[in-house]
C-alpha cells in the first residue's frame, strides 16, 4: 500500500457565492411592476385559454406568444401540496419547521411555491384554502416577496378534481 493511501483526507468546506444580473424582460417587468401595486398578474394562452401565472412572454406548452391582456388574479388559492421543512438552508432564513407549498390561485392554471404560516403543522393539508399575508404596504417593491407567506381561510377544502392535475 502507498504512504499515499494511508494518509488522512482532509475535508474543506468552501462558501461559493454566484452574481449575476438578471434581466426581467417585458413579460416578467410587468409582473413585478403589478406586485409593487399589490395585483397578482397572469396570462391566457391564445391556444388553449390556460392561464399561466406569473405572466410569461410564451406559451411553454404551445411555444406561441402571449400578447393578450393581463389577467388578474386574486390572491386566494388552494394548496395543492407541500412538505414540512426541518432542515436548515442557509439562503432560506426561516425558522424551523416551516411549511412550503404549492399554491394554485383561483383563476390560475399554473402553481406558485410559496410558504403558509400561522397554521399548525398537524392542520396542514392538500386542498385547503388560502390567502396570502402580505408585507404592510410601505415595504413593497418589486418582489414576490411582498408576499410573507399564505395563511390558512376558513372554507371548505377545494375538491381533489379542482386540482388533482397540478400536484
Amino acid at each position: 500500500m502507498s504512504d499515499e493511501a494511508t494518509e488522512d483526507l482532509r475535508v474543506l468546506r468552501m462558501p461559493v457565492e454566484l452574481d449575476y444580473t438578471y434581466s426581467a424582460g417585458r413579460s416578467a417587468s410587468r409582473f413585478l411592476r403589478a406586485i409593487q401595486e399589490g395585483k397578482l398578474l397572469g396570462q391566457r394562452c391564445p391556444v388553449d385559454g390556460k392561464v399561466y401565472f406569473p405572466t410569461r412572454g410564451a406559451c411553454p406548452q404551445h411555444g406561441m406568444p402571449i400578447d393578450g391582456e393581463p389577467v388578474e388574479l386574486p390572491d386566494t388559492g388552494t394548496l395543492v401540496t407541500y412538505s414540512i421543512v426541518r432542515v436548515p438552508s442557509a439562503n432560506i432564513p426561516l425558522e424551523l419547521p416551516y411549511v412550503a407549498v404549492q399554491v394554485l390561485l383561483d383563476g390560475a392554471d399554473t402553481v406558485m411555491m410559496h410558504v403558509l404560516g400561522e397554521c399548525d403543522l398537524e392542520t396542514v393539508h392538500m386542498g385547503m384554502r388560502v390567502r396570502a399575508k402580505w408585507k404592510p404596504k410601505e415595504e413593497w417593491s418589486t418582489s414576490v416577496a411582498n408576499i410573507l407567506y399564505f395563511v390558512p381561510l376558513d372554507e371548505p377544502d377545494a375538491a381533489y378534481d379542482s386540482y388533482k392535475e397540478h400536484i
